[in-house]
């Protein structure tokens, strides 16, 4: 006998009365404007979701459709990762993203933070007033790549990876695969998950580890 596929409710404008969206990661996740937590597909039940209002916020539950609709306007209007990604040619963001893409690249390579200030900096430096004939101040002030930009930058990438990593393993399938690794001392459980996803197809991921 076929197994019966689990239903995937989507997100409805009315939602919005009892202070929810969609998350900006998925239309099937629901998003509480008021504490900018998310919840499993499951929750995405008006009778949940009022619930979550009343119990947890109840000084907003008699608040009318436009209070929500002015939060959510803004919790559109704040710049986030995404965005410096997107971006037309402003050159702040613009700098944004090729910090973004310098710390990125140093993740990869495993290099130490201080690379950024120590190495590509000035060599920026000099492409850019020994062959480009600019002066480099204007540029080299729009990309801070000190260690601690670096490894700030590398953190926010890690935690948004790891984020929309896990809202979208609590609306598909997956399949989880445990192993472990030994670093020195210390033993790590690594955890891996293969899953389908609508942006990428299906991808082995590790998405977590935790000393044990």
């Amino acid at each position: 006998m076929a197994e019966n596929k689990k239903k995937c409710r989507q997100y409805s404008q009315d939602y919005l009365k009892f202070g929810f969206i969609a998350s900006p990661t998925s239309e099937s996740i629901p998003m509480c404007l008021l504490c900018k937590k998310t919840f499993s597909n499951d929750s995405m039940k008006p009778s949940k979701m009022k619930d979550h209002l009343e119990r947890i916020y109840c000084d907003k539950k008699s608040k009318e459709l436009d209070y929500f609709k002015a939060l959510k306007a803004k919790f559109h209007s704040r710049p986030r990762l995404e965005t410096f990604f997107k971006s037309p040619a402003n050159p702040d963001l613009q700098g944004q993203k090729a910090l973004y893409n310098i710390a990125l690249y140093i993740a990869k390579k495993g290099k130490p933070y201080c690379i950024g200030e120590e190495v590509i900096l000035p060599a920026l430096e000099e492409v850019l007033r020994n062959v480009m004939k600019t002066n480099p101040d204007p540029v080299l002030k729009s990309v801070p790549l000190s260690a601690s930009t670096v490894k700030r930058q590398i953190d926010e990438m890690a935690h948004n990876v790891e984020k929309t990593l896990l809202l979208e393993l609590q609306c598909s399938k997956f399949s989880l695969q445990l192993d472990e690794a030994t670093f020195g001392s210390s033993s790590v459980l690594m955890a891996y998950v293969r899953y389908f996803s609508r942006v990428s197809s299906v991808l082995p991921t590790s998405f977590c580890s935790q000393n044990i």
